[in-house]
């Protein structure tokens, strides 16, 4: 049976937690035949990033209309942007880009700052579903977010610039808040007790963008999701890969 195919346009992570990287594993993981369009490089390890290179908004535009002229696309997911002009890149194309999930990376988990605020703005009207972690959230609605209820507020805001569906993720205390098409609904979990949470974001998003390929409503994507990214979490809790907060397992089914 031949796979659905499913896009990242994302930045490359040199120590393959994030980014690129995270997505395909995701990808392979869950089933889908993963394609790439890479829009930044970065030198990072698991202590942080030491440098951010944009690619040429002409090269990523070369690269999508490449894989969306011979592949059957069903769901996309978009992750660092790098250069502001790749938001026009994508907009362009968005009537070809089904199930788009825009992931709005601003800040690496070691604290390094990865995109602009104005920037992750230009796409939310095109999206299916955001999917900010609650410190993303804080940045697109500009103000601190803390509890559940203002995880709820903030998903609800951010819904109103055009995305049908928001996802505010608050993986400490293993909540999310999902804000879709006007209704809330509050995800709860079991915190998992590990420092091996790089990445956990692009994969959230990454997996969102599998199960909407796959057909799922959102809701059911973004449970399902939340349950494979806490299954990772455990399965690389006792990895020790890097002197920093290391990756999680993508492949614990297995």
């Amino acid at each position: 049976m031949t796979p659905r195919v499913v896009v990242t346009i994302a930045g490359s992570d040199s120590g393959g937690g994030a980014g690129i990287q995270a997505d395909l594993k995701t990808f392979a993981a869950l089933g889908v035949y993963g394609v790439s369009v890479i829009t930044a490089i970065t030198a990072q390890n698991t202590l942080g990033v030491t440098g951010i290179h944009p690619v040429p908004a002409e090269s990523v535009a070369a690269q999508l209309d490449a894989v969306l002229s011979d592949f059957d696309v069903a769901a996309v997911k978009v992750g660092m942007i790098g250069d502001p002009a790749i938001v026009t890149v994508i907009a362009e194309r968005a009537a070809d880009l089904p199930n788009l999930v825009v992931d709005p990376v601003l800040v690496a988990t070691a604290g390094s700052r990865l995109g602009d605020v104005d920037v992750v703005r230009g796409l939310t009207a095109y999206a299916e579903i955001l999917t900010p972690n609650r410190h993303e959230a804080g940045a697109l609605v500009g103000r601190a977010i803390e509890t559940a209820g203002e995880m709820a507020e903030a998903a609800a805001e951010i819904g109103q610039s055009g995305a049908r569906a928001v996802a505010v993720t608050g993986s400490e205390v293993a909540l999310d808040v999902l804000w879709c098409e006007g209704r809330l609904i509050e995800l709860h979990g079991e915190p998992v007790k590990t420092e091996n949470n790089h990445g956990s974001g692009c994969t959230f998003s990454s997996a969102i963008a599998v199960r909407l390929a796959l057909g799922d409503t959102i809701p059911d994507a973004v449970v399902t999701a939340k349950d494979y990214v806490a299954g990772a979490l455990r399965g690389g809790s006792e990895w020790r890969l890097g002197a920093g907060p290391g990756p999680l397992n993508h492949f614990w089914q297995f």
